[in-house]
């Protein structure tokens, strides 16, 4: 037992860095669940004030709106809808596991679904909401 780690005594991995779960794809699921939340959080404190401005200032309000235009926005946007999604799906997935008596044995199965559900809503989601953005970038009509 000396010179083992905690997680090499109680049978887990001992691949990779210095982590505890040491790159698995749970640490990796957990650390995008976390990020896509905080990602989720600043959206909506960011959306709050927004909204608040047209009380306060409604040219001002005007002018934020119009900077939401941008192309570059709009891939943030691309960016928020994925990370929302993300970040739902894998908190059914939490609550699957924790809730769940087969949940914890069937947790990579979900998590691979998790995906694979990301992927399926993602890319025709992300076709809609950049055709617009492409079209004003290179040419063609409405």
């Amino acid at each position: 037992m000396a010179g083992t780690t905690a997680p090499e005594r109680a049978g887990g991995s001992s691949k990779g860095g210095g982590t505890l779960y040491r790159g698995d794809l749970g640490m990796w699921s957990w650390v995008a669940h976390r990020i896509t939340g905080v990602l989720t959080f600043f959206f909506l404190f960011a959306h709050v004030l927004d909204t608040a401005l047209v009380r306060v200032s409604p040219d001002a309000y005007d002018k934020v709106i119009e900077t939401y235009k941008n192309p570059v926005v709009n891939l943030f946007e691309v960016g928020l809808v994925g990370a929302v999604l993300y970040h739902a799906l894998n908190g059914i997935r939490v609550m699957l596991v924790d809730f769940w008596e087969k949940g914890a044995r069937y947790q990579k199965q979900m998590l691979w679904a998790v995906l694979g559900v990301w992927v399926l809503v993602m890319i025709p989601g992300t076709y809609y909401m950049m055709v617009r953005t492409v079209s004003d970038l290179f040419g063609g009509g409405h």
